[in-house]
């Protein structure tokens, strides 16, 4: 890991050397071409920083930025690099600006190639403003994607996957014993024989009977007073008046008169004289004891 650092850092170093080293060839012809187009001294000493800088700036916004804004700092890094090539190239066939001997504004006799190298010198300066912001803008506001994290735990989840799948084989399931199923033994492997013995096979069992249990439901009698739930309107209330115990049993011998006693019941009574569960049990029971005493004494 170290000898890789170690590599990547002289690789470093050694481009920035050259960078420098280039930039210094280039910055005395730049300079040269900034003094003809009527810059100072100060000024066309600054001028390679405006266009080499700039080209430094867009290479390191092509290798932070991604997409669109990537190809748009390629093509800024493009455009600049083939501005100062022609600037050098000018520089180099016109022997007059090494001197500084060439009048000012003039860079090539023919008019038309003069005035498009004018205008090429001193739009660098002004695109140097312009696409610099940009760049550097577009690598503040870059925000780059998440790298998905790698479970570490995959091959022990591929392996549990492969057990839970080996173990959901139909042969790995027994099959269902059944009560009338006989079951029959597994051999015996006896080693000196080198055989199995039969095994007879077990009559049937018979299930044994069971008794269906019957559940009735019984109302559970609350003796919680029901609250008030509002106010019971007037067509709700009953209008029956209120019978005393002695006409309740009159009323329910009447209508128990002809019925035998298995059907005499708390249920049956409390439907048809209308009444409580708890005033029909009464009459059921004091119905049921009359009847016996009567049976009694006819005996």
């Amino acid at each position: 890991m170290s000898l890789h650092r170690k590599g990547r850092a002289a690789l470093v170093l050694a481009l920035v050397a050259v960078v420098a080293m280039a930039f210094r060839v280039s910055w005395n012809a730049l300079r040269d071409i900034a003094g003809a187009v009527g810059a100072d001294d100060t000024a066309a000493m600054l001028y390679p920083f405006v266009v080499d800088g700039l080209m430094a700036l867009a290479l390191i916004a092509t290798l932070v930025l991604t997409g669109d804004a990537r190809r748009f700092a390629l093509r800024v890094l493009g455009a600049y690099t083939v501005a100062s090539l022609v600037l050098n190239y000018v520089h180099g066939l016109v022997p007059e600006l090494h001197d500084h001997t060439v009048d000012w504004g003039r860079l090539a006799d023919w008019d038309p190639a003069n005035w498009a190298l004018v205008l090429l010198a001193t739009s660098l300066p002004v695109g140097s403003i312009y696409f610099g912001s940009d760049l550097v803008a577009k690598v503040l506001h870059h925000r780059p994607a998440p790298i998905p994290a790698v479970s570490t735990n995959a091959e022990e989840s591929t392996e549990t996957e492969t057990k839970r799948s080996t173990a959901d084989l139909a042969v790995s399931t027994p099959a269902p014993i059944t009560p009338n199923t006989p079951v029959l033994p597994r051999p015996v492997a006896v080693g000196f024989l080198k055989s199995t013995l039969p095994a007879k096979p077990l009559p049937p069992v018979d299930p044994a009977p069971v008794a269906s249990i019957e559940r009735r439901a019984v109302a559970a009698e609350s003796t919680r007073p029901r609250r008030a739930t509002g106010r019971v309107p007037a067509v709700a209330k009953s209008t029956r008046p209120k019978r005393t115990p002695d006409q309740l049993l009159a009323e329910a011998r009447t209508v128990t008169a002809d019925w035998p006693d298995a059907k005499v019941t708390a249920e049956g009574i409390r439907r048809a004289v209308h009444t409580s569960p708890a005033n029909a049990r009464t009459l059921r029971d004091t119905i049921l004891a009359e009847r016996a005493t009567t049976a009694a004494e006819a005996a």
